[in-house]
This record gives structure tokens, C-alpha cells and sequence, in this order.
């Protein structure tokens, strides 16, 4: 796998991630934390870029409050995955609701 983009929330917003990262040949997509100055904006693409990472974090959230994938309290992999794709599957009838509204 080659890892092209470094994506990071406010917290990890430093000069020196900044540096790192493009050492490696990486973008860094790092949300700017202000500190009470003023908040620098994305570029076009990589503010996409960074909501598709937002989007996904939203679902496994969603994933583990609301459809039980933060305890499962059963053994065997068969038996977990079994469980987290349930999960998945009543996440997508309830997205699929959401549309249909």
C-alpha cells in the first residue's frame, strides 16, 4: 500500500506534523487549529478529501453508539463479524430512511 495523504483532525495541527509528513512525500491534510488567530482554509481538493475522512468517522461512530459495535459480547470471529455486519446492515436500512424523509 503506498500512503499518500496524512489526514489528522485540529489536535494534531503543528509546523512540525506539517514538516514530517511532507518529508515523506505525504500531503498533509491536518484541519488548522486556530489558537485564536484565524483558521486557514483547505484547498478545494483537499477540503474533499478531508470531508470524505469526516463522512466515514461519522458512520463508525454512528456504528458503535447506536448499533453495537463498541460491545460485543460474543467469541469467535464468525460470531464478531457476524454481529458487525448486523450492525452495518441496520446502519444502512437507517441511512436508507433518512433519504426516504
Amino acid at each position: 500500500m503506498t500512503n499518500l495523504y496524512d489526514l489528522m483532525d485540529a489536535a494534531y495541527c503543528s509546523v512540525e506534523l506539517h514538516e514530517q509528513s511532507r518529508s515523506l512525500n505525504h500531503v498533509p491534510l491536518i484541519d488548522h487549529n486556530p489558537r485564536g488567530g484565524e483558521k486557514e482554509a483547505f484547498e478545494p481538493a483537499d477540503a474533499i478529501r478531508y470531508n470524505e475522512r469526516t463522512a466515514a468517522e461519522r458512520s463508525n461512530a454512528r456504528l458503535k453508539d447506536e448499533f453495537g459495535a463498541s460491545n460485543v459480547m460474543v467469541k469467535g470471529n464468525t460470531k464478531v463479524m457476524s454481529h458487525l455486519m448486523f450492525g452495518v446492515l441496520a446502519l444502512a436500512a437507517a441511512q436508507l430512511m433518512r433519504l426516504r424523509q
